[in-house]
């Protein structure tokens, strides 16, 4: 019996552990893969999101996050008071929008 447990625990000590260059290939890999598919995208669209925000101005027309659609009447810093319909305005944070409509969109509707 103990030649048998004696063959097997050599065959164990046979096996060859994978290299450490070949750890860190593969580590590195992974971070390039999850850079490419998650940090980079996420990035461009900030980036996008950002430059739409700064680009707000009275009389641009809009649609924020939770459906209301507008036209701005007034900027205060961070904040853009909204008119949604005659008479009736609103206040919401500039970075709620997520998209700015043509000119004259909100009369066609």
């Amino acid at each position: 019996m103990s030649l048998f447990i004696s063959t097997a625990h050599a065959a164990g000590e046979a096996s060859q552990q994978p290299s450490l260059m070949a750890n860190i290939l593969m580590i590195a890999v992974f971070v390039a893969i999850f850079y490419f598919l998650i940090w980079r995208p996420q990035s461009k669209r900030a980036k996008e999101h950002r430059s739409l925000v700064e680009s707000l101005g009275v009389g641009s027309e809009v649609v924020f996050a939770g459906g209301l659609m507008g036209k701005i009447t007034k900027i205060e810093g961070d904040f853009a008071v909204v008119e949604l319909t005659k008479g009736v305005e609103v206040k919401v944070q500039r970075a709620s929008v997520i998209s700015v409509l043509p000119e004259g969109t909100l009369n066609n509707l």
